[in-house]
């Protein structure tokens, strides 16, 4: 059943705003803090959905779409099993689907949003920028307001890591005798014991986001990460996760071995060449927790091609594949010619 969070004030939705990290009712402007808020209504106002959802019933169409009813305007929601938080595309109004977060599938912490939308828009203007050869189907308005907000669904590891390298080492130092310069290598057998910890290191537990973006728009800064509540959802969409903790267990494993060998082998210096030659590792899963993580993302197609902007949604890092119009580009390349051409026949 969808939740719409009413504005006590005049009963408007209300959405959660990064800037003021608030919920804030656009209609009349009532602000009120996100666990002010649930003290005072979110009780009630879940116990009242979970009675009507029980009344009601959730239509299915399939195994992967459900339909819900938009609690503003009344309108059909068509979602997907894993959608947890949606727009009404009739209204404008959000809705979380409160089923989607129970239970095994609600996060634990969550980063709000810190970037507005129009301070996201801003940003990807600002980017497009620098591009020039960049299609004009990318800068129209209709482009830029498919930008959304996205809480995508991350498992959060922390392990402890030892590595036993044992590696064999050169020095090379010279020596002049007169007129004769002496070249001595002294060999070494270098051995490392190495410990350390790492904390909540990320993996995206959803199978719609590519994981090599995902990555790529790390680090998120944790001193913001709170305790999961619902509030913080709404005016954006939302996942929830397609992979476990012990699906991911593989991939994150590796990224830890990767790291505690880097570390380990970073601590050998002062030689002219490195061999590792045996690294053996040990790693302990500490706990791991399930978080919802803050990107701002826009997609579109250019000459049947997919383009995708991403943003994080807490720091402001861009990670982007960015189309060339071909006809932008041919006039630069004519133009540059053109220039050249007549600075040439001048001189």
């Amino acid at each position: 059943m969808p939740i719409t969070y009413k504005c006590p004030a005049c009963g408007a939705a209300m959405e959660f705003d990064g800037k003021t990290q608030q919920l804030v009712c656009a209609h009349c402007g009532n602000q009120m803090e996100v666990h002010e808020y649930e003290e005072q209504y979110g009780k009630h106002m879940h116990q009242q959905e979970r009675d009507s959802a029980q009344e009601q019933g959730n239509a299915a169409t399939n195994q992967q779409m459900k339909i819900y009813h938009c609690q503003s305007c009344g309108a059909e929601l068509v979602t997907d099993e894993y959608t947890s938080a949606t727009i009404c595309s009739f209204c404008g109004n959000p809705s979380l689907v409160q089923d989607r977060l129970d239970g095994t599938f609600e996060p634990q912490s969550v980063i709000p949003f810190r970037i507005t939308k129009e301070q996201a828009k801003d940003i990807y203007k600002g980017w497009l920028k620098k591009g020039p050869l960049t299609p004009k189907t990318l800068r129209s308005q209709s482009t830029i307001e498919k930008m959304s907000g996205v809480y995508v669904p991350f498992w959060l590891y922390d392990f402890e890591g030892e590595s036993d390298m044992h590696a064999s080492a050169e020095r090379v130092r010279k020596e002049r005798h007169g007129d004769t310069e002496y070249i001595y290598t002294d060999h070494y057998q270098v051995y490392r014991n190495v410990s350390a910890q790492f904390e909540k290191i990320p993996a995206d537990a959803s199978e719609k986001m590519e994981d090599d973006a995902m990555d790529k728009l790390e680090p998120f800064e944790y001193q913001d990460l709170v305790p999961f509540e619902m509030p913080y959802l709404s005016g954006y969409l939302s996942e929830r996760y397609n992979f476990t903790d012990q699906d991911m267990m593989e991939r994150v494993q590796s990224r830890v071995r990767n790291y505690i060998t880097e570390i380990t082998r970073n601590t050998i210096t002062g030689y002219s060449s490195v061999h590792v030659l045996d690294n053996q590792i040990s790693l302990d899963n500490k706990s791991n927790q399930y978080a919802l993580l803050p990107v701002w993302m826009l997609n579109c197609r250019y000459q049947g091609k997919d383009f995708q902007f991403m943003l994080n949604g807490q720091t402001g890092k861009i990670v982007a594949n960015r189309p060339i119009s071909k006809g932008r580009a041919a006039a630069w390349w004519i133009g540059i010619f053109i220039v050249t051409f007549l600075v040439t026949l001048f001189f």
